[in-house]
């Protein structure tokens, strides 16, 4: 039905008393308003004389009519809102607020951005009708074919481009593997400290979720074994702990492989900069020593191209494919094929290794830039554990429980790292400050980076 007058002068009238409207703002032309909500000119020109006769708009001539400029309304309170994950809320921020030293980032100074356009505009000129239709479900096929290469010769797999399904990052990996295979009421198990967003899905996705402590050789699965060995799914990320950065032992990982084979358990492998080891030669993937096909390995390219991408895989276990395929073609949407060209390209021709091997090198440069940074401007207030890769480091508080007032205060000065604490579930818990490195340029950057919050940082650790 056509609002009439009263309609139009009681909607206006209500957001501007909202503040929806505010001083100053222009209101359609009354033709224009007449036009979107198909009544009569009049109908319009009642409401806004109106409106004006009691002093909310304003007519201005050729500059058209406004909210009047000398309005006040006093609003009505909001309604409560209902309190939310002050931690999830602080995470995004430092997550998607521009700034320096944020985590997950990967050198945007370094990326080779003329290859890439030339392989994205290869892939645009040779688009075909077939590209236009739903894309696969599970994945473009060259893509997934390039994947299965590069894993099984980089990782130590042993897979086919079948058990490749293409998603669009890790909680959208985390989630079809838990809609595919998982019952609500399973048993999962999850890293303590672990990554926040992935910890924050899985208690929203199941009912029983339980934490497993960390140390220096990675997850305590003598723990786990001893308190959850009645798991239905343990996820770990054993090449490079995040955030401690610690890699799981050798006979851990066995120990790990054996509960699998024994309950069947599966072992979700996030394989988290598993690429960036800079000491010795990368180190396979749990996955590589997975006789029995218990583990589910998921990669991103995330952190090695970037972030915008959007493009993560699952190596299914070849006794799920049907399962996943099913799932996958109830919930799934697929990838943009022409993303999946361009990021196929880049694989196929050697350019995705080159930008790796060329990464390794300035990531191990970048982080020995940070620490010594770190220990120039922080001699007394702070350690750091030298693991093997990554990019990012941990700065531990050599006194004192207060990393997030400390991230409070490096955040004012647009310096985006996160409180180690928030990322643990039990107790007891480290405390410090996860830092990125992999964007400064030079020592002398990042010294005058670090001495931004120099002085607030002293006072409160005093």
């Amino acid at each position: 039905m056509r609002p009439g007058y009263k309609a139009i002068y009681e909607r206006y009238r209500q957001n501007i008393q909202a503040g929806i409207l505010k001083p100053g703002d222009k209101v359609p032309a009354i033709r224009v308003l007449a036009l979107e909500l198909g009544v009569a000119r009049k109908t319009v020109e009642a409401a806004y004389a109106i409106l004006t006769g009691e002093g909310y708009l304003v007519s201005q001539g050729a500059q058209g009519t406004r909210v009047n400029p000398d309005l006040l309304i006093k609003h009505r309170p909001a309604d409560p809102i209902e309190p939310g994950d002050a931690t999830l809320g602080a995470l995004v921020d430092i997550r998607d607020k521009s700034g320096e030293l944020r985590l997950g980032i990967p050198s945007l100074d370094a990326f080779p951005y003329k290859k890439w356009l030339l392989l994205a505009g290869k892939s645009v000129r040779s688009m075909r009708p077939g590209d236009m239709v739903n894309p696969p479900v599970m994945g473009y096929a060259p893509l997934r074919e390039a994947i299965a290469s590069y894993v099984n010769i980089s990782r130590g797999l042993n897979c086919t481009a079948e058990q490749i399904f293409i998603t669009s990052g890790y909680r959208n990996t985390l989630t079809l593997i838990l809609e595919t295979l998982a019952a609500r009421t399973d048993k999962v198990v999850f890293e303590d400290p672990g990554y926040y967003f992935g910890k924050t899905l899985l208690r929203r996705s199941v009912d029983q979720l339980h934490y497993v402590p960390v140390d220096e050789r990675g997850m305590d699965v003598d723990y786990f074994l001893r308190y959850h060995r009645d798991a239905r799914f343990v996820i770990v990320t054993p090449s490079h702990h995040s955030p401690l950065a610690v890699t799981l032992s050798l006979p851990r990982k066995h120990q790990l492989l054996e509960w699998a084979r024994e309950t069947d358990g599966w072992i979700i492998e996030d394989d988290y900069d598993g690429e960036f080891h800079y000491t010795r030669k990368v180190l396979p993937a749990l996955k590589s020593l997975d006789a029995h096909d218990r583990v589910i390995y998921t990669g991103t390219f995330s952190k090695t191209i970037m972030p915008a991408l959007r493009i993560s895989y699952i190596v299914m276990p070849k006794s799920t494919l049907s399962a996943f395929k099913e799932t996958g073609e109830i919930t799934e949407n697929g990838q943009p094929v022409m993303t999946q060209k361009i990021l196929t390209a880049f694989l196929a021709e050697g350019h995705f290794y080159r930008h790796l091997k060329k990464m390794r090198a300035l990531y191990q440069a970048r982080r020995q830039m940070m620490l010594d940074a770190l220990s120039q401007v922080y001699p007394h207030d702070f350690h750091s554990e030298m693991h093997d890769g990554g990019m990012h480091i941990v700065a531990f508080l050599i006194k004192g429980t207060q990393d997030r007032e400390l991230a409070e205060i490096w955040q004012r000065h647009h310096l985006r790292v996160s409180p180690l604490s928030d990322w643990y579930s039990l107790s007891p818990k480290r405390y410090g400050l996860i830092i990125g490195y992999t964007n400064i340029r030079s020592t002398e950057d990042a010294v005058a980076l670090l001495q931004r919050p120099q002085q607030e940082t002293q006072a409160l650790l005093a």
